[in-house]
């Protein structure tokens, strides 16, 4: 049988095009993204189509529209046998972030991609990343089952688990990076898939949408020169359930009374305090140094190799399920869709 896709466009530069009098990009009706690849015609796959009324700008995308992605991947999951997300690259690691834990037993691809310029433009990415995109949500295994049974971003020449990936250039091509964690599948003359990357502890569950994340949580970003005002602020912000503490190096923080004080005094209130490494690669490593090995004993949690993407969106996604303080720092460090890496 031919492979079903269904392509669902929410917005984003791949389906704009320019305004001939102030030259900025607007959204476009979906149509021109088929007029403007017309190999899509050449592939032997049913592909339908389906269009949020008013497309979104990928900076406007917020956890209504992550929950309108999943309801349409939801009712539409026993027609199609994958499904292409075209989305705008800004916040796209956040929405793939995202849809790995809302779509709980997910096992049918989730193909995530997007250009850097308008498929209309000449030298334009969002051709290949098209057509590569639903190719990889066709492919199948000898015995019929999807090649990739998860939520991935494919863009220029890799596919990428979503919810490990990080949006590195505004400028290139190649603009996506999963740094801790290898490709699902390189993109070249050929798809070449990476089997022992791609996910494996698939459930054979029903897939059950979870539409509820808590938006009570804030990144707090150190930096030299932060003052005990700042921090303050910041974890006494009304209703905060959870932070998301990016760090130094392996974990580490400034070790001072205060900023320790601070810390303990906030998770005493229950909020749940998760460590990040600003760096692009590496993990948290909190008992390697003494400042890290400070904050761990005043109960902040380590987000082992977590990105910042997937570390707020599985905040959001913890507590959204109603999880109790204690519940939520255990799910921080265990891998529930292939996030994380723990030691």
């Amino acid at each position: 049988m031919r492979p079903r896709i269904l392509m669902i466009y929410t917005g984003g530069t791949i389906g704009m095009i320019e305004n001939p009098d102030t030259r900025a990009l607007e959204p476009f009706d979906f149509d021109h993204l088929l007029d403007n690849v017309p190999k899509l015609k050449m592939l032997d796959f049913d592909i339908d189509s389906y269009q949020f009324e008013k497309p979104i700008d990928s900076s406007a995308m917020n956890p209504e529209h992550w929950g309108a992605i999943s309801k349409v991947i939801g009712d539409n999951y026993d027609r199609y046998d994958g499904f292409v997300v075209l989305h705008g690259t800004d916040t796209m690691a956040y929405t793939a972030s995202a849809l790995s834990f809302m779509l709980e037993g997910l096992d049918k691809p989730v193909i995530i991609t997007g250009s850097q310029l308008p498929i209309g433009e000449v030298r334009t990415d969002g051709e290949e990343n098209l057509i590569a995109a639903i190719q990889v949500a066709a492919a199948r295994n000898r015995d019929g089952s999807p090649k990739v049974r998860e939520v991935a971003i494919l863009f220029q020449n890799y596919l990428l688990r979503g919810n490990r990936s990080t949006k590195h250039s505004a400028d290139d091509f190649d603009a996506f990076k999963s740094n801790n964690y290898p490709p699902l599948a390189n993109i070249g003359l050929d798809i070449t898939y990476n089997r022992d990357a791609l996910r494996k502890d698939y459930s054979e569950k029903p897939l059950t949408l979870h539409y509820d994340m808590d938006t009570s949580v804030v990144y707090l970003e150190l930096f030299p020169g932060m003052t005990k005002e700042t921090v303050s602020h910041i974890l006494n912000a009304p209703g905060l359930k959870g932070v998301v503490l990016k760090t130094f190096g392996a974990g580490n923080g400034p070790n001072v009374d205060w900023f320790l004080d601070a810390l303990k005094e906030a998770i005493s209130r229950g909020i749940v305090i998760v460590n990040v490494t600003q760096c692009p690669n590496g993990k948290v490593m909190p008992e390697r140094y003494q400042t890290g090995l400070e904050m761990t004993r005043a109960g902040v949690v380590s987000g082992h190799d977590l990105t910042s993407e997937a570390a707020i969106t599985k905040l959001m996604y913890l507590f959204g399920l109603g999880m109790s303080r204690d519940q939520v720092r255990r799910g921080m460090q265990v891998s529930l869709r292939g996030e994380l890496t723990s030691d």
